[in-house]
């Protein structure tokens, strides 16, 4: 491995990753009144609020972010918390979103907490999988799948510069 990070996408290669991935949700979903983006606190937050955003130029149906927030390292430890009262999601249909899938262990605790309410279709989206699973879980849309080593770590930076490192 090289001395510094590797750059995996810059930040136009972001920008055409998120793109897509808001086409894939507006091809699934064409027929459907709203969704619901569920970003998982953090980097997922500001996904969901992007995707929300590239969604309104494209679709008809309507977008609301909302973002879930939990400990990543112990999500037993502490409650996950949802920034709308989960009866809110009742009926609709909620897509939920984070920066990387590795082991699946967050985006499983986060979907586990939304389907408490009586969705009426989940769909999970992350920007990078890497593949690593240990939990049974799966992004249904990806922006890129990238193998990595345990010890490599991928670092998601969004702003005015959006980039994606491997570490």
């Amino acid at each position: 491995m090289a001395d510094g990070p590797t750059l995996v996408l810059d930040h136009d290669q972001v920008r055409r990753k998120l793109e897509r991935i808001a086409h894939q949700l507006h091809e699934e979903h064409h027929r459907e009144d709203a969704l619901v983006l569920v970003g998982i606190s953090g980097r997922g937050s500001k996904l969901a609020a992007r995707l929300a955003t590239l969604l309104e130029g494209i679709a008809t149906f309507r977008t609301e972010v909302l973002e879930l927030t939990l400990d990543k390292d112990a999500p037993h430890a502490h409650p996950i918390r949802l920034s709308a009262p989960p009866e809110r999601l009742a009926g609709r249909t909620v897509v939920l979103v984070d920066d990387v899938l590795m082991s699946g262990r967050t985006l499983m605790h986060a979907a586990a907490h939304l389907v408490q309410a009586p969705l009426k279709r989940l769909t999970t989206v992350v920007l990078v999988d890497r593949r690593h699973r240990a939990f049974p879980i799966r992004a249904d849309i990806v922006g890129l799948t990238l193998s990595t080593t345990l010890q490599e770590h991928i670092s998601v930076e969004l702003g005015k510069r959006d980039r994606v490192q491997l570490t």
